[in-house]
This record gives C-alpha cells, sequence and structure tokens, in this order.
C-alpha cells in the first residue's frame, strides 16, 4: 500500500509498515551508500558501522538519513538517535515501525 505526503513542497512516498522489508532497507543502502560488502552478506543484524560491519561512514549515515526521511517522510532528529538507529537494518525497521506507529495515533 503505498500513498503520499506533502510537507514543506516535498512530496515523500510512504510505504504501510507492514511492507517495510529488509530487502526495502537493503535497496535503501545500495541506491545511497558505498558498500564494502556484497548485499547477499547483510543480514537484518549485520552491524552497519565498525568491525565486522557493512563498512559504512558519516556520509553514508547522512545519506541514509535523508533517504529514511524521503521515504518514509521520518526524520532522525540528532546523532545520537542516529547512532541508535542506523546499528543495523533490523534496528533501521524497528525504528521505523515504532516511530510511524507513533505518527498514526491520534
Amino acid at each position: 500500500m503505498f500513498g503520499f505526503a506533502f510537507a514543506g513542497g516535498v512530496t515523500y512516498n510512504l510505504v504501510a509498515m507492514r511492507d517495510v522489508t529488509i530487502e526495502e532497507l537493503k535497496r535503501l543502502l545500495v541506491e545511497n551508500c558505498v558498500l564494502k560488502v556484497n548485499l547477499d552478506e547483510i543480514a537484518e543484524e549485520t552491524p552497519l558501522f565498525g568491525p565486522g560491519s557493512v563498512g559504512l561512514d558519516s556520509l553514508d549515515a547522512l545519506q541514509m538519513t535523508v533517504a529514511i526521511e524521503q521515504n518514509y517522510a521520518l526524520v532522525i532528529p540528532d546523532p545520537q538517535v542516529a547512532r541508535e538507529v542506523l546499528q543495523s537494518l533490523g534496528t533501521l525497521r524497528a525504528w521505523i515501525v515504532r516511530e510511524s506507529a507513533k505518527q498514526d495515533q491520534p
């Protein structure tokens, strides 16, 4: 299920949260980051930064933050939250689902 939201002149493509998959998040990685591993090697809990990780850097983190805002209309508010959210695709997915649920509440 797809919808569109308009905020500040920007169009956001909103994906129903049940449709947020690890594969979709992998696609965001490929489109926005320089990966140092094969996509097939990235599991839900593979670290995105640090030793034994996908090998992302601070520029990749910024690009993922922008991609999340554009694709899910969710803003990662500060660097501390970004560090927590961007630990792995699993932590990113959980945050997207949690934050989207908050937006859906009246």
